[in-house]
C-alpha cells in the first residue's frame, strides 16, 4: 500500500510541470493570437513598436527587443562563464582550506541580493565606470550586460564548484601520480567528469539572464532601436513587458504575449538542445 501510495504520489509530481510547462505555453498562445493573425512573422524583424491613436491598432514588431535580450544576454555569458569556472576551480583545486568556506560563503551571498539592488548600485555606480572607459551615457547594452554577468557569476560558480567536488580523489592522484600537473588534472580529469554539472551551472544561468528584468531595465536604455555599439541605449523582451504591459491594450496587448510567448519557446529551444545534446554526449 506505501509503496503503491509513493509510487502514485512521484507519478503527479513529475506530471505536474509537464502540465504546467503545457498550460503557460498554451495561454501566451492564445493570448497571443490576435497578434499572431495580425502580423504573422513579420513580427520578428518589425523594429517599430507604435501605438495607433485610436489606441486599438497600431504598428508592432518584436526585433528591437529580441536583439537586445540575445545581445545583453551573449554579453553576460560570454564575461561570467570563465570567471565562474576560475572560481570554482580556484575554490576545489587551489584555495587552502582556511580560505575555501568563507570565499564560498561570500560568493552564495551574492545570489540572494535582489535584482533591483544590482540595477540600482548599476546605475549610480558601475554606469559611470562604463562611460569613462567606453563613452555614451554610461546606459546600454554593455552595462546590462556586464551587470548581467555579475549577477549570473555566484549561480555557475556555486553549482560548478559542487559539480567538480564530486570527482573521486583516486583520480585525480592517479594522475598526479603520472606525472601530471594540476592544470593538466584539472583539464583531463576534473572538467571532463563534472562536464554535466558544469553544463547545467551554464543552462541555470543562461535562463537567469534572459528572463532578468529589473536590473536590466534600470542599465538598459529602455529605447526601441537596435543597437549599433555596445554602448547604445536599446531594450529587452522582459523590460518591454515591465515598462508597458501596464498600460497595453487591445493589440498591444496581444504583441507583448507574443514577445512573452518567443521568450518561453526560445529558452524552451536552448535548454533543450543543451540537454539532450551536451548532457547526451557526456559519456
Amino acid at each position: 500500500m506505501g509503496a503503491r501510495v509513493f509510487r502514485n504520489f512521484s507519478f503527479l509530481s513529475a506530471s505536474l510541470s509537464f502540465f504546467l510547462l503545457l498550460g503557460i505555453f498554451l495561454t501566451l498562445f492564445l493570448y497571443s493570437k490576435q497578434s499572431i493573425s495580425e502580423f504573422g512573422l513579420g513580427f520578428l524583424v518589425e523594429n517599430v513598436w507604435e501605438v495607433g491613436e485610436d489606441d486599438e491598432g497600431g504598428v508592432f514588431g518584436g526585433l528591437v527587443p529580441i536583439v537586445g535580450t540575445i545581445y545583453a544576454t551573449l554579453i553576460a555569458m560570454l564575461v561570467a562563464t570563465p570567471i565562474a569556472m576560475g572560481i570554482a576551480i580556484f575554490l576545489t583545486e587551489v584555495a587552502p582550506d582556511f580560505m575555501v568556506k568563507p570565499v564560498s560563503v561570500s560568493i552564495e551571498l551574492l545570489a540572494a541580493i535582489p535584482s533591483i539592488i544590482y540595477g540600482m548600485w548599476g546605475l549610480f555606480y558601475f554606469a559611470p565606470i562604463v562611460q569613462s572607459f567606453a563613452g555614451g551615457s554610461g546606459m546600454g547594452l554593455l552595462t546590462a550586460g556586464l551587470v548581467l554577468a555579475i549577477m549570473v557569476i555566484p549561480f555557475m560558480s556555486a553549482i560548478s564548484k559542487d559539480a567538480m567536488n564530486t570527482t573521486p580523489d583516486v583520480l585525480k592522484e592517479s594522475a598526479y601520480a603520472m606525472g601530471a600537473t594540476k592544470f593538466e588534472v584539472v583539464k583531463d580529469v576534473v572538467m571532463p567528469y563534472s562536464k554535466a554539472g558544469i553544463i547545467g551551472s551554464i543552462i541555470l544561468a543562461l535562463g537567469r539572464a534572459l528572463g532578468e528584468t529589473m536590473a536590466v531595465a534600470f542599465l538598459i536604455g529602455s529605447v526601441m532601436k537596435i543597437p549599433s555599439s555596445l554602448t547604445d541605449a536599446t531594450t529587452s523582451i522582459p523590460v518591454l513587458l515591465a515598462n508597458n504591459f501596464a498600460e497595453a491594450d487591445d493589440l498591444e496587448l496581444s504583441s507583448m504575449f507574443y514577445l512573452a510567448l518567443i521568450l518561453f519557446v526560445v529558452s524552451f529551444i536552448i535548454i533543450s538542445i543543451a540537454k539532450f545534446y551536451f548532457l547526451g554526449r557526456k559519456k
